[in-house]
């Protein structure tokens, strides 16, 4: 891989690894719908404005609404039950429940996709379910309705990522295609769309509107709309051009580290050995899924 493609892998995986920090600041702030939706609006807001600055056309090609109905399941569900899990749950233990996304993107393709289940995926998927049952009951978090809560959020907003790779394929990719840039920012405002009535609902309830005017509240969602989301997306779609689509899909292998020692660093999480013995497991299952030759199919 060239130094330039690696530095860009890094710094994305670096910031993707931060938005679960930057989320467990806010979320239990200004509460999970409105950080989620204020998170996406950001992210549109920057991405128009890049857009607009190097000067890409407009031209959806008939497939706006589209773009808008994948954000809404490619962003706006799962950003808002990542957000729902960082009330409850450290940094690390979301980014190491979004690493499952490929696995459960396998078990999506095979149920409803008519997608081949080969041997390996099969033992993939087993050895992430093994990775996440040893993270759930044997980490730092005490087994309660919380971790539970929280753990099935994540998963949701995981399985959320996987149907989107599908839906793309189908709606975007084989009806010829559309520029990934447009797709992004389109997919950012379906999001932001989805996401307003519930923010709306959200804040009116709250008890107190304090949160609302600390600065440091916003500077975390300023780093994680802006640098989390805007930059994160276009270096992601730069990887895609430069390597294909198989090498960038390293970055689900990145994230959960960046993620735990983001944690750690700034938020004082602790690092137990569950999470090397359940990272570790996942890790291997997604070596296996994205990267290992494929072996004949079982059906």
């Amino acid at each position: 891989m060239p130094l330039d493609s690696t530095l860009r892998l890094l710094l994305l995986s670096a910031l993707w690894g931060a938005s679960f920090l930057f989320m467990r600041i806010v979320a239990p702030e200004l509460g999970a719908f409105s950080t989620a939706f204020l998170r996406v609006l950001l992210g549109a807001l920057g991405l128009i404005v890049i857009l607009a600055t190097i000067g890409v056309r407009w031209n959806f090609q008939g497939k706006g609404l589209t773009a808008l109905l994948i954000g809404m399941v490619n962003s706006g569900i799962p950003f808002a039950m990542f957000c729902i899990a960082a009330q409850y749950l450290p940094a690390g233990y979301s980014a190491m429940f979004n690493a499952t996304t490929p696995l459960l993107g396998v078990m999506i393709g095979a149920g409803f996709f008519h997608e081949a289940m080969t041997r390996d995926r099969l033992i993939g998927v087993s050895l992430g379910l093994i990775g996440v049952t040893v993270l759930v009951q044997t980490g730092p978090v005490a087994m309660d309705h919380q971790l539970l809560i929280g753990a099935l959020a994540c998963l949701i907003a995981a399985g959320c990522y996987g149907l989107a790779g599908f839906l793309v394929r189908r709606w975007v990719t084989q009806r010829g295609g559309l520029d990934t840039r447009l797709l992004a920012v389109g997919s950012q405002i379906g999001a932001t769309l989805l996401l307003a009535p519930l923010m709306l609902l959200e804040a009116g309830s709250r008890p107190t509107l304090a949160a609302w005017w600390n600065a440091d509240i916003w500077w975390a969602m300023l780093a994680l709309g802006l640098a989390c989301t805007s930059l994160a997306y276009l270096l992601y779609f730069r990887l895609l051009q430069d390597l294909g689509p198989v090498k960038p899909l390293t970055v689900t292998m990145l994230v959960p580290p960046f993620g735990v020692l983001w944690g750690a660093l700034f938020l004082g999480e602790r690092v137990t050995s569950a999470h090397v013995s359940g990272g570790l497991l996942i890790a291997l299952a997604l070596w296996i899924i994205l990267f290992k030759a494929p072996q004949p199919h079982l059906r």
